[in-house]
């Protein structure tokens, strides 16, 4: 009995010195993800609350710790507003302990957050902002633009179009960086497929009435209305569009960032026909079935690219901080580099030094509402798209610390 209680004893203090030293390995003792995101707003339905569960699956699912210790996700509402991102992630860095920033809908608020990530030398892991800039001149040495972005959108939607007859187009566009960004990226694509740019009109972020550039839009004469806003804003415009008789007059809506919640909100009578480019479809194979059914029995809704993002990213972060031994950010920043992406969202992810992460986009095109099965059934697969044809090479990258 003395001998059993002395090999428990021994256990016990391997045990104790083995957490000790895993404490030390992982700053302040627990691992700690902000999740920043616009839980009530325009792209509350792609991102939101859906986001935040799928950051807490993702714990839950790594098993709570990573090197023995505690996960833990925070979240706030950033609102759409840079101040409010900016003024949250200073305090988790400096107060909370946070280790790690995440999903950042809204391209203001990521590129905010990404100056708290550079100052405090933190990780931000991008899943909702778009633009293309966070991999080019606005990128940091701790920043994965992890998703989708508009260069991707553009080689997807715009690409295709134009190739099916849609040579002059006029856009309809966000007026701060995200739609500056994409109706950029896109026109490059378009006219380099040999077709030309007609005109654009600025809205405001957000909006409500889209009748006005709707007709503006209708006046140009243009095959193809491209728009380059997301969310509430991109469904508002549809269904002006629908409403001044836009597709019935022969001309064509190009969503440029379209997700399977605006398709739901729409319905399949407004929006089927559609042509889009995507990151992620809950239907594709049994791997993105069975996730998703598990998120939709926590949320009753099919998850878009962005929240099923949110997991992948995070699981990614978890994976790199076991395998480097350590949350020290140059460390798990290497090994992230280091190890590809195989799980339900990607199959051999790369992230690259500018901190793309690459992976294969999808053409789809809405269905129509005869060729939908059922809730959910929105998507025909139209082609891959394999990532470095989607992102570009890292050569093309701008990004000054590549």
């Amino acid at each position: 009995m003395k001998v059993l209680a002395r090999l428990a004893a021994g256990v016990s203090a391997a045990a104790c010195l083995a957490a000790a030293a895993h404490a030390q390995d992982v700053s302040d003792g627990v691992v700690k993800v902000g999740i920043l995101t616009d839980m009530s707003g325009t792209y509350s339905d792609l991102a939101g609350p859906g986001a935040v569960t799928a950051a807490e699956m993702a714990v839950a699912d790594f098993g709570g710790k990573v090197l023995g210790m505690p996960i833990e996700i925070v979240s706030a509402d950033h609102q759409n507003k840079a101040d409010i991102a900016a003024n949250t992630a200073r305090e988790w860095g400096d107060n909370e302990k946070v280790d790690a920033f995440a999903e950042l809908v809204t391209t203001s608020t990521a590129l905010a957050v990404y100056e708290i990530a550079n100052q405090q030398h933190k990780i931000a892991l991008v899943s909702g902002a778009a633009s293309s800039p966070l991999t080019n001149d606005k990128c940091i040495p701790t920043g994965v633009h992890y998703t989708y972005n508009t260069t991707a959108l553009a080689n997807g939607t715009a690409k295709a179009v134009v190739a099916e007859g849609g040579d002059t187009w006029f856009f309809i566009t966000a007026d701060y960086a995200f739609g500056q960004a994409l109706e950029a990226d896109t026109t490059k694509v378009v006219e380099a497929a040999g077709g030309q740019v007609l005109g654009s009109v600025k809205h405001p972020f957000p909006n409500q009435d889209f009748s006005s550039f709707v007709l503006q839009a209708q006046a140009s004469g243009a095959k193809v209305i491209g728009l380059a806003n997301a969310g509430a804003d991109t469904t508002n415009a549809i269904k002006a569009a629908k409403e001044f008789g836009l597709i019935q007059g022969g001309q064509q809506i190009a969503a440029l960032l379209m997700f399977i919640t605006d398709v739901n909100a729409l319905g399949l009578d407004t929006a089927q026909g559609i042509q889009l480019t995507t990151g992620f479809y809950w239907d594709m194979n049994d791997e993105t079935r069975a996730w998703s059914q598990k998120f939709f029995d926590k949320t009753g809704k099919m998850p878009t690219m962005v929240q099923a993002g949110v997991y992948s990213s995070l699981m990614h972060y978890f994976q790199a901080i076991e395998a480097a031994g350590t949350d020290e950010t140059d460390a798990v920043m290497a090994k992230m580099r280091e190890m590809p992406i195989n799980d339900f969202f990607a199959t051999n992810g790369k992230i690259r030094t500018d901190g793309r992460m690459v992976h294969d986009m999808y053409l789809v095109q809405v269905k129509t509402p005869e060729e939908s099965k059922g809730p959910w059934d929105y998507y025909k697969i139209i082609r891959t798209i394999p990532g470095d044809e989607a992102y570009g090479t890292l050569d093309e990258s701008t990004c000054p610390t590549k």
